[in-house]
Formats: structure tokens, sequence, C-alpha cells
């Protein structure tokens, strides 16, 4: 039994969220991947009508081949449950997302939620965010970031491909990987990297889950 068991396990349990007619909310990632194949079942069992918005291409096309009816975030006014994974969870239930490099789409749709799930391994879980943070930046702020960023105390990487060209997100922007140290106080500086002109996004997400579930060892979960 593994964390892929827990995770199967808890995305199950976390569809009694959904209600015939729901939009639902689609992260990335691993946790979002295995939640897509979860609500498919539920679609087909109980011939729900539920249509997902997705935060990226990989889960948009996951999402196609199961049937999941899509629609995209500027056709709807809410989302009824975002189901989500994240990088790190701290103590006081903030959240750093972005490693997949979605994280400006991801919280455009935390914005519109009426209700968020995350879902995430016990090794996400840590009393002060100790990793870094993604920053989607437009192109042409680059060198103005990154100089701001250290104003901060951040030391910054720009996030590459294998090959060493600049990853870019969907969105068109590259992604600042941005190292505070020990964060203590998250929101703070979230506030303040957003305050940067060319600024797309912070990978600390200041709104807190609704729920959060813990996937641990074993094949077993926790809501928290």
């Amino acid at each position: 039994m593994s964390y892929d068991d827990a995770m199967k396990a808890l995305s199950n349990d976390a569809l009694k969220f959904v209600k015939d007619g729901f939009v639902v909310g689609l992260g990335s990632g691993r946790a979002a991947t295995t939640l897509v194949n979860s609500l498919s079942s539920l679609i087909k069992v109980k011939n729900y009508n539920i249509r997902g918005v997705s935060t990226s291409l990989q889960i948009k096309i996951i999402a196609e081949k199961k049937g999941i009816p899509l629609v995209e975030a500027d056709q709807i006014d809410h989302i009824d449950v975002v189901f989500d994974g994240a990088d790190q969870i701290d103590s006081q239930r903030y959240i750093i997302k972005g490693g997949g490099g979605a994280l400006l789409r991801e919280n455009i749709l935390f914005s519109l939620a009426n209700k968020i799930v995350v879902m995430a391994d016990e090794s996400k879980f840590v009393k002060n965010f100790t990793r870094t943070v993604p920053v989607e930046v437009h192109p042409l702020a680059r060198n103005s970031v990154i100089n701001a960023i250290k104003k901060l105390g951040g030391k910054t990487e720009l996030r590459s491909l294998d090959k060493g060209y600049p990853f870019f997100t969907e969105n068109g922007n590259i992604i600042l990987d941005c190292n505070f140290g020990v964060i203590k106080n998250p929101k703070v500086l979230s506030q303040k990297i957003k305050q940067i002109p060319g600024v797309m996004e912070s990978g600390i997400f200041v709104r807190k889950p609704d729920i959060i579930y813990r996937a641990m060892t074993g094949g077993k979960f926790e809501i928290i």
C-alpha cells in the first residue's frame, strides 16, 4: 500500500462534496489526476450532469478522455467545488502551489470557488514553508522582478526545461522559483510579491482550503 493507494481512497471519499449539476474545478498534478478518474466514474454510475473547469492542458486532456464535459473559467460566474493538490501546506493552512506551472489559473479557480478541497501526501505538511515560492512573471519584467525579489530577501532562479530553455506557462509567462528560507508570515510575503509590477501571481495562496485531505502510508488518509 502506498500514497497512490491513499490518493485513490481519499479521491473517492472527496466525491461526497459533489452533487448533480455542479461545476467542478479540476486542479493540476497527481492528486487532481486521481480525482478526475474518480469523478468520471461517479458521473457514469449516477448519471450526474457535471461540468468541469480545468487549470491546465494536462488535466483538460485527461478529463476529455474520461468524458467529462468542460467549460472555460470565463464562461461561468462560480465554481461549486475545486479539487487540487499542494506543494506544501503550513501549520496555518496556507499552501504553496505552482510546481507544475499552473499557479495563475489555479488561483483564478480558487477565487471562483464556493468550496476548496486540497489533497496532499503527508510529506507536504510543514510547520513553516521551507520550499521555493514559484512566481509567475511577464517576460518583459524578468530583471526588474528579480531585483525586487532580492530586496525582499529572496534568491531567484529562472525555471528551465531539461535542455536549458526557459519554462513558459500556458499563459506565455516565465516562472521564477524564489528562495526566502523559512517563511513565517506567508500572507504578508505574498502580498508584497504581488505588488511588484510584472508579477502575474505568487505561489503562496492566501485563501485557505475548506477541506484538507492528508494521504498517509498504508493506503490511509485523514481529513483536516
